[in-house]
């Protein structure tokens, strides 16, 4: 019975040691709700400096000032979120790995990161693109849809449940590009309401 179970222990073991290697599983489901309050501030800062510009259904005349005024503005909002999130995510994930006893910069958390900004470069240059070519109301739905496919393509190397985060935030940013008009609203539901929620049930499944 002795040797059975040392053998089931070991045979766990394993297997966890086999997980760690293969998976970030230190993600922190706090970094996701965190993510998600500055997402829902960032989105009523911008909606609020924009909103007068915001109604696709009728012309808005904005001049070049103006125009090159407000893309400021959203470059550095859209900046300051994701340097204050990804600062926030590293220190809620190196407390959980910490407490855990796990490393925090492995294999796993390298192919991760570099999974996870592939698609989020890739996503802002295509932005800035679209703004050269005057395409400004396609910038949020774009970002949204990015967003999504960064999750997707990140989720092979961590908890598969950002998998459906990710899927969510490409139809919040589908129904964005239809919906013009509430493009902003769309963009504080995925980058907030949706980020607290997968980070509320990440926290209280795998954490509490």
């Amino acid at each position: 019975m002795d040797n059975r179970q040392e053998h089931l222990k070991n045979l766990s073991e394993i297997r966890s040691l086999m997980e760690r290697s293969s998976s970030f599983i230190s993600l922190s489901g706090l970094s996701g709700i965190s993510a998600g309050i500055i997402g829902l501030i960032a989105a009523y800062i911008l909606q609020s400096r924009i909103a007068p510009y915001m109604n696709y259904t009728r012309d808005v005349f904005i001049t070049p000032e103006k125009r090159t005024d407000l893309i400021m503005f959203g470059v550095m909002v859209s900046l300051a979120v994701l340097i204050v999130t990804f600062a926030l995510a590293i220190f809620f994930t190196a407390h959980k790995a910490k407490k855990r006893g796990f490393p925090v910069w492995d294999g796993s958390a390298k192919r991760l990161v570099l999974n996870l900004f592939i698609p989020l470069i890739a996503g802002g240059l295509f932005c800035l693109l679209l703004v050269y070519h005057y395409f400004d109301w396609l910038v949020i739905p774009s970002m949204l849809i990015f967003y999504g496919l960064a999750l997707i393509n990140a989720s092979k190397y961590t908890l598969h449940e950002i998998m459906w985060l990710g899927i969510s935030e490409i139809i919040l940013g589908l129904c964005a590009t239809y919906f013009l008009s509430y493009s902003i609203y769309f963009w504080g539901l995925g980058f907030g309401v949706m980020n607290i929620i997968y980070g509320a049930v990440m926290y209280f499944k795998y954490e509490k």
